[in-house]
Formats: C-alpha cells, structure tokens, sequence
C-alpha cells in the first residue's frame, strides 16, 4: 500500500529501540508534546494522526517503546490488540464508514504502532498533482499521501469528541 514510503528505507541499519528519547511516540506518551487523544489506558494511547491520510486517521501506540510487534510482551500486545478493535469501532461509529484500513508499522516508523485509517468512499475525490496521474488507480494512495494537510485543531477536537463518544 505504501511502498513508496517504505522504500525510503530501504538498507536503513538498525538501531537500539530500548528507550529513545527523540522518538515522537514517546515523548507524546511522557506528556512532553501535544495530542488529540482519543483512547488510554495503562498500556496504551491512541491518537489522531497530525498529517492524515483521511478523515479520522488514527494511531494506536503502545506506551513502551519496541521495533518489531514480535518484541512486544504477551499483555502489551493484549492491550494493543483489544484498542485497536475499541478505537476501530468507535471510529467506524464516529465517521459513518464501516470501511477501514488498518496498518501496523514496525523497525522504520519510530516504534510499534497501528494506523486505523477510514477507507475511502466510493466516488470521493481523490487529490491530484502534477506529478502523478490521477487516472491510474495504482496512484491512489500515493495520491492521497501527497495531498495531506495537517489536522486543523478545530475539526481534531469536533473528532476527538465523536471518537470518545463511541468509546
């Protein structure tokens, strides 16, 4: 789905993931960036994502910090697994769209984490740019990362609410 993205990391060479203090997830999890929090508990934190694919697109991170999902301990992945499902629920709830698209990243993208991301509607614009053909639907999700915005604090916190709601 995205492999352009991944591609920009191609031959990366692993690091230690133990406790790294320049990771965004992390700092959000300490409180030492801001947040439109939807979902947390002990284990877990779930966030509006600050440049989204779509609508509603949401992380789901666990609050330690591991490369692989394979690393994860047996409750953390529990905690991470039962969210996803909550935060997916409500979403789908929240976005009147039973569509989703859930992604889990691992090593490349900071830590573990999960991106539950409403699927696009049938018939929906897709954005365009010069670079890419919009008539080619292989370009569609490159399309959508390229024409991102970030997340108006407006419509983050009208979300934040409709999200918790279902929760």
């Amino acid at each position: 789905m995205t492999s352009f993205i991944i591609n920009a990391h191609v031959d990366r060479q692993a690091s230690a993931w133990n406790d790294d203090p320049t990771c965004a997830f992390c700092r959000i999890v300490r409180g030492e960036e801001p947040s439109n929090i939807v979902y947390e508990n002990d284990k877990v934190i779930a966030i509006l994502d600050i440049l989204p694919l779509r609508e509603g697109h949401t992380l789901v991170i666990p609050k330690i910090h591991v490369a692989r999902l394979s690393e994860l301990p047996a409750d953390m992945a529990g905690a991470l697994g039962i969210a996803v499902t909550k935060v997916a629920e409500a979403l789908t709830f929240a976005m009147e769209n039973t569509a989703l698209n859930v992604v889990c990243n691992q090593e490349y993208a900071q830590a573990v984490h999960y991106h539950i991301i409403p699927a696009p509607r049938l018939g929906a614009p897709v954005p365009s740019t010069a670079q890419v053909s919009p008539g080619d639907p292989r370009n569609m999700h490159k399309l959508e990362y390229l024409g991102r915005t970030e997340l108006d604090e407006d419509d983050a916190a009208v979300l934040v609410e409709k999200i918790r709601a279902k929760l």
